[in-house]
């Protein structure tokens, strides 16, 4: 995949989507929203074994319904569509956890406008908004410094990661990395610098 593109929310992707049958899309899809997808999940309470069926479920979800999903600019967005999807699956292991999974609906039990279950005796978690955000946060991240890593040096990356990312004091990275003061530093601005570009490009590319 092309780091230089946008996250793959693109329209152009999503219309790729919709054709179940191009699997090279879905790898990419897969690959870019799998870890986001269990991180939330798994903020949410859920086991490793309910969070890895409520992403497949949400996949599976998506590809079902991905055709009827229509894009208007100030009124709907990809991500808080997804995120509605991934609501109703988390909120689905929960179900199943108590009731047992021969009491799960269906996909056509779904209201799609909100994606609010019309199966009684099932709560949805009041602060998945907030669980959301802070993961789309971390995957946002994830993937610009995925990007910055193949732009900036990577000894200045190196020092970036050890002192911002894993909040090492400057002295221990310096002993581990094997370099100056001023490495630091100027390591900091310019890793910095193209982080804040690749994190502003990533956010206005969100539809």
């Amino acid at each position: 995949m092309n780091t230089d593109e946008p996250l793959p929310t693109r329209r152009s992707l999503l219309d790729r989507l919709k054709d179940a049958g191009d699997h090279a899309s879905w790898e990419d899809f897969h690959r870019t929203y799998r870890g986001l997808l269990l991180g939330v999940a798994r903020r949410a309470g859920l086991n490793e074994h309910e969070a890895g069926e409520a992403v497949q479920d949400t996949l599976i979800a998506l590809a079902r319904k991905l055709p009827e999903f229509r894009y208007e600019p100030g009124k709907d967005s990809f991500k808080g569509w997804l995120l509605q999807i991934a609501k109703w699956k988390v909120a689905d292991q929960f179900r199943k956890r108590k009731q047992g999974p021969e009491s799960r609906p269906s996909d056509e039990d779904w209201d799609m406008s909100t994606v609010i279950p019309t199966t009684s005796g099932f709560e949805v978690l009041e602060d998945f908004q907030a669980i959301w955000n802070a993961e789309w946060e971390q995957h946002l991240l994830a993937q610009a410094l995925a990007r910055v890593k193949r732009q900036v040096n990577p000894e200045h990356y190196a020092i970036y990661y050890l002192n911002v990312i894993e909040d090492r004091p400057a002295a221990e990275v310096r002993r581990t990395l094997d370099v100056g003061t001023a490495a630091v530093y100027l390591a900091k601005h310019r890793v910095g610098a193209a982080l804040k570009r690749e994190l502003r490009r990533l956010q206005e590319s969100e539809f």
